[in-house]
């Protein structure tokens, strides 16, 4: 399988779970239990599983929760996180507590970088020269996650710096620079890495598509219930969508450009998706009587709507 080709650009994706993270849920726990179902429901065949997160989660918390799963993590860090290598071996007869860690390390401090175990430089048509390399620890302090243990532990992964030569037009062309966390069984694919997390863009289009042409946000929802069966239903039409491309010829706007029929974006084959649904069956039930109903019985009320205090939570 080419997986420049299969990483490449594209409008659709394949969701596969949607939950939604109560107000009293952990962040990091919410995603492991999701992390594991999905692991546990790939099963044991094939490659190890590569999971892409944007900056916002923990890398840290999940590759130590996430230590005994098949799965591998990569995971978008800030460029003033710092890290340290291993320290080297005490020498004969040295007293006292042993090092934890060795060199320092800074992002955003070229000075403080070690030799790199791993070079990779990658020409894309889209982003230029991509340099990628690794690999280091954190230090980490007896707080948060780590309250409540005698000494925090080590969690060890690798550190990949991706340097972007450009980015595509019409953004501005000024050098950007990645920093990826990776972690998992056996040594990161730099290719790959890269361009799984390029790829991972692709789900915001997914997102918007979701709330501004399908309506995920639209309704007014009033319980956590509604909401998940709101989005499940959401997701279900999505998937309508990706099953019904090359069923469905380009019905494009007087102003786009033709494209081929592997090549229909979602809305494109959202519009033209009606004549395809009157061939199709369908599980509703037959359609109500237009006639008004008998309305309401006289002298009854249903009270007032419940109302919900907002919940704000601290950054």
């Amino acid at each position: 399988m080419d997986q420049p080709a299969v990483l490449g650009p594209d409008s659709w994706t394949a969701p596969i779970d949607a939950r939604r993270i109560p107000v009293a849920a952990n962040t990091t726990d919410a995603t492991v239990a999701q992390l594991t179902d999905v692991v546990e429901l790939l099963g044991d065949d094939g490659d190890v599983p590569l999971f892409v997160f944007d900056a916002g989660y923990d890398p840290i918390a999940l590759t130590h929760e996430l230590d005994d799963t098949r799965a591998q993590l990569l995971v978008r860090i800030r460029d003033d996180r710092v890290f340290y290598t291993d320290p080297p071996e005490p020498a004969p007869g040295t007293v006292g507590r042993p090092r934890r860690h060795g060199q320092r390390f800074k992002c955003g401090e070229p000075d403080t970088w070690p030799d790199p175990d791993e070079r990779l430089t990658a020409t894309d048509s889209r982003y230029g020269t991509v340099t990628c390399w690794s690999a280091l620890h954190p230090k980490l302090g007896r707080r948060g996650r780590w309250a409540e243990l005698d000494q925090a532990p080590i969690v060890r992964g690798t550190v990949i710096r991706v340097e972007v030569e450009h980015l595509p037009k019409p953004t501005a062309r000024a050098k950007k620079t990645l920093w990826l966390w990776w972690a998992g069984p056996g040594r990161p694919d730099l290719d790959l890495c890269f361009r799984a997390y390029l790829r991972r863009f692709d789900i915001e289009h997914t997102y918007r598509f979701a709330k501004n042409t399908l309506g995920w946000t639209t309704p007014r929802i009033a319980t956590p219930e509604q909401a998940d069966l709101w989005t499940w239903l959401i997701v279900a039409a999505y998937t309508q969508l990706r099953l019904a491309r090359g069923l469905i010829a380009d019905d494009r706007l007087p102003w786009e450009k033709p494209r081929e029929p592997d090549k229909l974006t979602p809305a494109r084959i959202r519009r033209g998706f009606r004549r395809l649904a009157a061939h199709l069956g369908t599980p509703a039930s037959p359609p109500k009587s237009d006639q008004p109903g008998p309305g309401r019985p006289k002298g009854t009320r249903t009270g007032p709507r419940t109302r919900h205090p907002a919940i704000k939570k601290a950054a």
